[in-house]
């Protein structure tokens, strides 16, 4: 199935606009395993376990794996969301940027080795930085467009000489002609919901994949009413292209104890309500 279908299946089955990021950070897991980087599939399954009817996608953050030497856990932790749950479409944050055939190997790594539904690549070197993983039918390729912190403006937010923001042209390439396999999407943070409205409104099919809600002070419900609009009320197949909302440390450690997992499941419960509201009321 198609990321882009499989995305839209997933969140009308939820009612969810809800995406969990799987950033395992040893030193936070609860106590019987606090600082044990072994235990990092076990923790991310738990996760998984406890929040699969509750989401739209997944987005488990490479970084976090690699830097414990845990890249085989990964795997593990890919294996197992496929096996739970099935339908539910899984991102592999990796925000790769390179091309040729540095940009091929990690289109490989990310659809053969991990067999992720989508990955999240840098753009700024190109189209001919992301041509690689559009050989990969099917597979989804989310771009950053406008990020949630302080210094995205750096770059993103610098006028061009016909007057647009570089974001606004990374939003208009993609959904124009770069989008040759109908797959793409854009990363816009939580912490802007004006550049979310203006992204929407430039690429008003394509989904968007919102960090920065809950840790990073994101507001909920002004990113969904800037980035969704459903055909209905409580009408998840949208008029637009689907949003996933990323929260991740306010689920993943929303307890410490051996409450762990129901905790998570709590608060991915309160997550995905206040979008669902949000989404009603857009």
């Amino acid at each position: 199935m198609r990321f882009t279908d499989m995305l839209q299946a997933a969140s009308v089955r939820a009612d969810s606009m809800l995406c969990v990021g799987l950033d395992p950070e040893p030193s936070k897991f609860p106590a019987a395993w606090k600082g044990d980087a072994t235990r990092i599939a076990d923790f991310c399954c738990g996760i998984v376990d406890a929040t699969k009817d509750l989401v739209g996608s997944y987005k488990p953050q490479i970084a976090y794996f690699a830097a414990h030497r845990a890249e085989d856990q990964l795997e593990r932790v890919m294996a197992h969301i496929r096996r739970v749950a099935p339908g539910v479409p899984v991102i592999l944050d990796a925000k790769r940027g390179d091309i040729g055939s540095t940009a091929a190997q990690y289109a490989r790594e990310a659809f053969e080795r991990y067999q992720a539904d989508a990955v999240t690549l840098s753009p700024y070197m190109g189209f001919d930085s992301i041509e690689p993983y559009l050989k990969y039918d099917g597979k989804g390729l989310i771009l950053l467009c406008r990020t949630s912190n302080p210094g995205g403006s750096d770059l993103q937010a610098q006028r061009l000489a016909d007057g647009s923001l570089l974001y606004e042209q990374v939003a208009r390439m993609a959904a124009g002609d770069w989008n040759r396999n109908g797959q793409l999407g854009l990363v816009v943070g939580a912490t802007f919901p004006a550049e979310i409205a203006r992204v929407r409104e430039l690429a008003p099919t394509l989904p968007l994949l919102i960090p920065g809600v809950g840790a990073q002070g994101g507001d909920a419900e002004a990113t969904v009413r800037a980035g969704w609009r459903g055909a209905a009320a409580g009408d998840l197949s949208g008029t637009t292209g689907a949003i996933m909302v990323n929260s991740s440390r306010a689920v993943l450690y929303a307890s410490a104890g051996e409450d762990w997992a129901s905790a998570a499941r709590a608060a991915a419960i309160a997550t995905r309500d206040l979008l669902r509201r949000a989404g009603r009321a857009a």
